[in-house]
């Protein structure tokens, strides 16, 4: 689990993921790993930043194998790239089934609940429900019972999150944020932020990541790093 920010020798980090992108969700994993080896001398504080991989899809979303046979080339095509993220999840002990989705969906409603997930103090929860909804389950996200079923495993009371979902609440927010590091220059993820001031991105080995916190504790020379990640362009599988 994630830790808490302590007053002395923490660490914030703000990471930057869709709830769609598998090297977001390995990332994560690698993450944990290296701050609960650090726990016993740092405190964490992470937030969840909203970044749409898929930004045109249409809000009911897209039929998966028409949609990625057109981004890719082809079926057969993704299915060859998917196979390295499948390989690389399961050195994480995750199960993807990700081949067995109908549909596509467009995040913006996903990401809306993570919001309300970290105005209840629920973000770390609800972020990991998204992922393991999706990847591992092949839980319809464009489907709103679904999204609502999401909400509630993660400790989210199913009135707020389904009053959520009839507005625009937090519509704004989500967008202002993924723009905000648009701007920054985030054009891949996951990216991390550590203490505003250092950034490494893709889903780096948890080895290279406590490296580059241990840099940032001790104020070294923080070397930039870069790894598997998911842009906009469909380089992701």
């Amino acid at each position: 689990m994630l830790q808490s920010i302590t007053p002395n020798n923490s660490f914030k980090v703000d990471i930057v993921s869709d709830v769609v992108c598998p090297w977001c969700y390995i990332g994560k994993k690698r993450f944990e790993k290296a701050i609960d080896s650090l726990s016993a001398e740092y405190g964490f504080e992470v937030n969840w930043h909203p970044f749409q991989l898929n930004p045109d899809m249409p809000r009911e979303g897209r039929n998966q194998k028409e949609y990625f046979s057109e981004k890719f080339g082809s079926w057969d095509r993704f299915m060859g790239m998917l196979q390295h993220v499948k390989s690389a999840a399961e050195g994480e002990g995750l199960q993807f089934a990700i081949e067995k989705h109908v549909n596509s969906p467009n995040t913006l409603d996903a990401h809306r609940i993570v919001k309300l997930g970290q105005d209840l103090g629920l973000q770390d929860e609800i972020v990991n429900a998204f992922f393991k909804a999706y990847f591992e389950e092949a839980l319809d996200l464009t489907q709103k019972e679904n999204l609502l079923l999401v909400a509630e495993r993660a400790g989210i009371d199913r009135a707020k999150a389904e009053a959520l979902l009839a507005t625009q609440e937090g519509l704004s927010e989500v967008l202002q944020a993924e723009e905000h590091y648009k701007k920054l220059g985030v054009t891949g993820v996951p990216f991390f932020i550590i203490n505003d001031k250092y950034a490494f991105s893709g889903a780096q080995p948890t080895e290279s990541i406590l490296q580059i916190l241990k840099q940032v504790a001790e104020k070294d020379n923080i070397q930039p790093l870069s790894g598997q990640q998911c842009d906009v362009d469909g380089n992701c599988y």
